[in-house]
Protein backbone atom coordinates (compact mmCIF):
# COMPACT_ATOMS: atom_id res chain seq x y z
CA UNK A 1 0.00 0.00 0.00
CA UNK A 2 1.31 3.44 -0.67
CA UNK A 3 2.45 6.05 1.47
CA UNK A 4 -0.06 8.51 0.35
CA UNK A 5 -2.53 5.94 0.77
CA UNK A 6 -1.81 4.80 4.22
CA UNK A 7 -1.72 8.45 5.41
CA UNK A 8 -5.37 9.21 3.79
CA UNK A 9 -6.35 6.15 5.76
CA UNK A 10 -4.52 7.63 9.03
CA UNK A 11 -6.71 10.77 8.73
CA UNK A 12 -10.01 9.07 8.19
CA UNK A 13 -9.72 6.48 11.36
CA UNK A 14 -9.67 7.89 14.75
CA UNK A 15 -10.17 6.04 18.35
CA UNK A 16 -12.21 7.22 21.03
CA UNK A 17 -13.17 6.53 24.43
CA UNK A 18 -16.44 5.26 24.66
CA UNK A 19 -16.93 7.78 27.96
CA UNK A 20 -16.12 10.68 25.60
CA UNK A 21 -18.50 13.25 24.33
CA UNK A 22 -19.12 12.31 20.92
CA UNK A 23 -18.50 14.94 18.40
CA UNK A 24 -20.05 16.04 14.85
CA UNK A 25 -16.27 15.25 13.52
CA UNK A 26 -16.00 11.44 14.62
CA UNK A 27 -18.25 10.80 11.26
CA UNK A 28 -19.31 7.01 11.71
CA UNK A 29 -18.89 5.64 15.07
CA UNK A 30 -18.50 2.18 15.26
CA UNK A 31 -18.09 0.61 18.59
CA UNK A 32 -15.74 -2.59 18.73
CA UNK A 33 -16.12 -3.81 21.65
CA UNK A 34 -17.80 -7.57 22.12
CA UNK A 35 -19.58 -6.28 24.98
CA UNK A 36 -21.32 -3.15 26.08
CA UNK A 37 -19.09 -0.81 28.13
CA UNK A 38 -20.61 -0.92 31.24
CA UNK A 39 -22.89 2.71 32.52
CA UNK A 40 -22.85 3.70 28.62
CA UNK A 41 -25.95 5.47 28.17
CA UNK A 42 -27.15 4.20 24.67
CA UNK A 43 -28.83 7.35 23.55
CA UNK A 44 -25.83 9.72 24.66
CA UNK A 45 -23.32 6.96 22.97
CA UNK A 46 -24.81 8.22 19.43
CA UNK A 47 -22.86 4.84 18.30
CA UNK A 48 -23.64 4.26 14.34
CA UNK A 49 -22.93 0.29 14.18
CA UNK A 50 -21.92 -1.75 17.21
CA UNK A 51 -19.67 -4.62 15.47
CA UNK A 52 -18.66 -6.96 18.18
CA UNK A 53 -17.24 -9.67 15.51
CA UNK A 54 -13.96 -7.70 14.96
CA UNK A 55 -13.45 -7.64 18.84
CA UNK A 56 -10.65 -9.68 20.13
CA UNK A 57 -12.10 -12.95 20.58
CA UNK A 58 -13.54 -14.19 24.45
CA UNK A 59 -10.43 -16.38 24.17
CA UNK A 60 -8.42 -13.82 23.51
CA UNK A 61 -9.68 -11.43 26.04
CA UNK A 62 -9.96 -13.96 28.98
CA UNK A 63 -6.45 -15.15 28.24
CA UNK A 64 -5.02 -11.56 28.17
CA UNK A 65 -7.52 -9.61 30.34
CA UNK A 66 -9.23 -6.59 29.54
CA UNK A 67 -6.31 -4.01 29.23
CA UNK A 68 -3.36 -6.49 28.65
CA UNK A 69 -0.13 -5.57 30.59
CA UNK A 70 2.44 -3.37 28.83
CA UNK A 71 4.77 -6.97 29.09
CA UNK A 72 2.04 -9.29 27.48
CA UNK A 73 1.49 -5.91 24.79
CA UNK A 74 3.19 -7.59 22.29
CA UNK A 75 1.53 -10.89 22.54
CA UNK A 76 -1.32 -9.71 22.82
CA UNK A 77 -1.07 -7.63 19.40
CA UNK A 78 0.63 -10.17 17.54
CA UNK A 79 -2.72 -13.10 18.36
CA UNK A 80 -5.07 -10.54 17.68
CA UNK A 81 -3.66 -9.17 14.51
CA UNK A 82 -3.86 -12.90 13.32
CA UNK A 83 -7.64 -13.02 14.48
CA UNK A 84 -8.18 -9.63 12.39
CA UNK A 85 -6.84 -11.62 9.25
CA UNK A 86 -10.08 -14.36 9.57
CA UNK A 87 -12.74 -11.25 9.82
CA UNK A 88 -13.01 -10.74 6.54
CA UNK A 89 -16.33 -8.96 6.22
CA UNK A 90 -16.20 -6.77 8.97
CA UNK A 91 -13.13 -5.77 7.82
CA UNK A 92 -14.70 -4.89 4.36
CA UNK A 93 -17.55 -3.46 6.02
CA UNK A 94 -15.04 -1.17 7.65
CA UNK A 95 -13.12 -0.14 4.59
CA UNK A 96 -16.11 0.56 2.90
CA UNK A 97 -16.95 3.09 5.54
CA UNK A 98 -13.91 4.65 5.34
CA UNK A 99 -14.69 5.51 1.65
CA UNK A 100 -17.72 7.06 2.59
CA UNK A 101 -16.10 9.62 5.15
CA UNK A 102 -14.31 9.63 8.79
CA UNK A 103 -15.17 6.70 10.52
CA UNK A 104 -14.05 6.59 14.67
CA UNK A 105 -13.35 3.13 16.24
CA UNK A 106 -15.23 3.72 20.12
CA UNK A 107 -13.83 1.20 22.37
CA UNK A 108 -14.23 0.88 26.51
CA UNK A 109 -10.28 1.04 27.04
CA UNK A 110 -8.38 2.54 29.79
CA UNK A 111 -5.37 3.10 27.76
CA UNK A 112 -6.01 3.89 23.98
CA UNK A 113 -2.97 3.56 23.01
CA UNK A 114 -2.31 -0.75 24.49
CA UNK A 115 -6.10 -1.07 23.40
CA UNK A 116 -7.69 -3.87 20.43
CA UNK A 117 -9.23 -0.54 18.82
CA UNK A 118 -5.52 0.40 18.73
CA UNK A 119 -4.66 -2.79 16.62
CA UNK A 120 -7.80 -2.45 14.81
CA UNK A 121 -6.94 1.05 13.03
CA UNK A 122 -3.24 -0.33 12.77
CA UNK A 123 -4.53 -3.41 10.79
CA UNK A 124 -6.65 -1.16 8.56
CA UNK A 125 -4.25 1.51 8.00
CA UNK A 126 -1.43 -1.35 7.19
CA UNK A 127 -3.34 -4.10 5.27
CA UNK A 128 -4.78 -3.96 1.86
CA UNK A 129 -8.26 -5.48 0.66
CA UNK A 130 -6.53 -8.57 -0.04
CA UNK A 131 -8.55 -8.78 3.40
CA UNK A 132 -11.57 -8.42 1.64
CA UNK A 133 -11.55 -11.46 -0.56
CA UNK A 134 -13.36 -13.97 1.80
CA UNK A 135 -16.45 -14.13 3.89
CA UNK A 136 -16.27 -14.53 7.83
Amino acid sequence: MGACLKEELHRMIHLKRAYDKPSPTDGFRVLVERHWPRDLDEKHAKIDLWLKEVAPSDELRVQFGHDPSPERWPEFEHEYWLELQDKHKSIKLLRKKMKEGPVTLVHAAHNPEHSAAAVLKRFLEQTGPEHEQEEE
